[in-house]
């Protein structure tokens, strides 16, 4: 790995994570679905795809 992609990987550790979610809903491809305290749903995606289940 490079020194440069390194550094980028420490920088972004320093940030918090409602940070980059709010960052990562403003992208193209990404869709967003929120979800209340009591509430439940199931997954369904069709491939490629990266699932990220955030609980903050």
């Amino acid at each position: 790995m490079k020194q440069d992609s390194v550094t980028e990987l420490q920088a972004l550790a320093n940030i918090h994570t409602c940070e980059l979610v709010a960052e990562l809903k403003k992208r193209e491809g990404v869709e967003v679905n929120e979800i209340g305290p009591s509430a439940s749903i199931a997954v369904k995606a069709d491939g490629p795809a990266i699932v990220l289940v955030v609980i903050d």
